[in-house]
């Protein structure tokens, strides 16, 4: 397993390029890339990223949901094809930076009577899995408490229209939806592919790592017994430190714990 950190962690204080030069800085070996807006889908920033990556591993990528997710699974075909052409050109960076995974929130609950017709839903889920995996990359659906995939069984849902699918677990948002992550993890099974770290308190409040009261040591056994063996990465919001150096103390209180739990088995 690989722990790493996301340059979501630097939104809004540090821009996604310059993000690359500061975990090369910190010795920090694999990342997920956060594109935040439409012109880092384009084809001249990836070449940028690829410029300052250096010896950073890029396990996966992730987009700004409301940019064009939701729209994805719109019913107008004009307004859908358009958001498929910023979701193909998130997977023709993700390929070109080396990336396996696209994390993904997928559709978005705007409205207390927002609801999600999980065959049709699955049936444009499956047709991007596809699209995904022409280019080598696996298309991975993130439980998020404000969007469809807010509950366990969700994922067992679609998987009867999109069998191509896999998850990823954040635990900050199973807690945020109310739901404990271990409940989310026992119906991702084997098709879990990533896995976003954040701490937290008893209230709720979110912060770096090591700094909070989740029990990272329980989690890393659970992950391990489970046979998960591929990447966590830590995905903080920028309100959650002070300094920069947090974030270096986060990723490696992370690498510790990982090899306590792991001398366990």
């Amino acid at each position: 397993m690989k722990i790493g950190v996301s340059t979501a962690s630097y939104f809004g204080k540090m821009v996604t390029e310059d993000v690359y030069n500061e975990l090369n800085r910190i010795n920090v070996p694999v990342c997920e890339t956060f594109l935040t807006t439409f012109m880092e889908y384009e084809p001249e920033f990836i070449a940028e990223l690829l410029k300052r990556k250096g010896n950073l591993e890029v396990y996966s990528v992730h987009a700004l949901t409301n940019n064009f997710e939701p729209q994805l699974f719109n019913v107008a075909d004009r307004t859908r094809n358009d958001a498929l052409k910023y979701f193909d050109k998130m997977i023709d960076g993700a390929n070109k930076l080396g990336a396996k995974v696209y994390t993904f929130h997928g559709g978005m609950k705007l409205k207390k009577t927002s609801k999600c017709n999980l065959e049709i839903v699955g049936k444009y889920v499956e047709q991007l899995c596809n699209r995904a995996s022409e280019k080598g990359v696996t298309l991975a659906y993130e439980n998020v408490h404000w969007a469809y995939y807010n509950y366990p069984d969700f994922i067992t849902e679609l998987i009867k229209f999109a069998p191509s699918i896999h998850t990823c677990l954040d635990i900050k948002q199973a807690m945020q939806s109310g739901i404990g992550y271990e409940k989310y993890l026992e119906k991702m099974g084997d098709r879990l592919v990533n896995v976003h770290l954040c701490d937290y308190d008893s209230n709720g409040k979110l912060a770096v790592c090591g700094k909070g009261e989740v029990d990272f040591y329980e989690l890393f056994c659970r992950l391990i017994d489970a046979g998960y063996d591929k990447t966590c990465i830590m995905e903080v919001y920028s309100n959650d430190y002070n300094s920069f150096d947090e974030i270096k103390e986060g990723y490696e209180y992370l690498l510790n714990t990982y090899e306590r739990a792991k001398r366990f088995f």
